[in-house]
């Protein structure tokens, strides 16, 4: 029988806290939130590494570490509503919802996306929405939001997207330059974005985010 809250426990001591995370609702959300529960079955035994887990299809849960460091920078407080893109089966929703008022998770995955909404309403997480539809369109109707948090990497962010974040929110995004991810955090200012330097993390690049070349004849 594996001890899985040992291994959570080892997860933020090893991977969270020495990555400069101190702040007590993301290492109490994180310590929390059963992260194997949000992990296909045939995976669970990973679920607590160091590493991102693949999908497949271009898609991970991104690592413990790069969440716990997104969330830091990101600083989301108790009235703020947050847009989770590409959550998956929503274990990165499931730890916001301990932070935010409340969290939209766009899957466009079906089967993801029905499993989810089920998971978090197993495991508590009943302000969270979860939103059926392609991760590039976002989920306007429910915005605008405070907070953007984008569940993979990034070489092009559809400015779609962009126009749900509030003015004065923020984002962050992992941009793919080359072999090289760069996490970034934006904030809009005026209807105007300024990113400023997060830390280097990397994860495959989300299907529609990829940076179509420009048509030459």
């Amino acid at each position: 029988m594996i001890d899985y809250a040992a291994r959570r426990s080892m997860m933020v001591d090893t991977q969270v806290r020495p990555s400069d995370v101190t702040k007590f609702p993301i290492i109490d959300a994180m310590l929390r939130v059963p992260r194997e529960a949000f992990v296909p079955r045939a995976l669970r035994e990973a679920a607590y590494m160091g590493d991102n887990i693949d999908l497949g299809g271009g898609r991970v849960i991104l690592e413990p570490r790069t969440l716990a460091k997104m969330l830091d920078a990101l600083d989301i407080q108790s009235d703020e509503l947050v847009l989770d893109l590409g959550s998956a089966l929503g274990y990165s929703s499931a730890v916001m919802a301990r932070m935010a008022e409340a969290v939209v998770s766009v899957e466009e995955n079906a089967e993801m996306s029905a499993e989810a909404q089920d998971l978090l309403l197993e495991h508590g997480a009943d302000n969270v929405i979860v939103h059926h539809a392609t991760l590039t369109s976002g989920a306007a109707e429910h915005g605008p939001y405070d907070v953007i948090v984008v569940q993979g990497a990034v070489q092009h962010l559809p400015e779609g997207l962009i126009d749900q974040l509030k003015d004065g929110g923020r984002i962050a995004c992992l941009f793919m330059e080359g072999a090289l991810g760069v996490m970034r955090i934006g904030y809009k200012i005026d209807g105007k974005m300024t990113w400023r330097f997060g830390f280097n993390a990397g994860a495959p690049v989300l299907p529609g985010f990829e940076k179509h070349a420009a048509f030459a004849l």
